[in-house]
């Protein structure tokens, strides 16, 4: 069997990706009808986290003009905690099975999930960015926290 023949059938570790292979590699991990989608499905987390993101663009802007690019770059990052946090949170969420058992083990373990993401990544962000603004940085982390707990007050209509 030639190289092209076995590319063609199922790619293995080993093989390049060609341009001409990928696009049919891709449907298979990320198409309809798999569990590796990272689409959220929850209304109300998509529109949080949107929010978040205009809320961290904002908040980089200002902390840009205010203290320059090690403040817009911080207020970034500290948004970003907040919306992976959100991110992750939601996808948990949404695996939960219909009954109230099950939602509820699936809320907490999402619940757990955020918070451990968040303190990996305030941890990350404040070992690694030296010149972190920290009125910049935590001021977005604990607007965007705050803007989360909005999600309760959106219809998931």
């Amino acid at each position: 069997m030639t190289d092209r023949a076995r590319l063609q059938r199922f790619p293995t570790p080993g093989d390049s990706l060609t341009l001409d292979v990928a696009p049919r590699i891709i449907p298979r991990f990320f198409g309809p009808g798999n569990d590796v989608a990272l689409r959220l499905e929850s209304k109300p987390i998509r529109t949080v986290l949107r929010w978040q993101l205009y809320a961290t663009a904002a908040a980089a802007l200002i902390a840009g003009w205010w203290q320059g690019s090690p403040g817009a770059i911080s207020a970034g990052l500290g948004g970003l905690v907040n919306m992976a946090a959100g991110w992750v949170f939601g996808w948990f969420a949404s695996r939960a099975k219909a009954g109230t058992g099950e939602t509820l083990v699936a809320l907490l373990r999402a619940e757990a999930s955020k918070i451990l993401v968040i303190v990996v990544l305030l941890w990350l962000v404040l070992a690694v960015y030296k010149q972190v603004a920290l009125a910049a940085f935590f001021g977005t982390f604990i607007l965007t926290a705050l803007l989360f707990s909005a999600a309760f007050f959106v219809r998931d209509s």
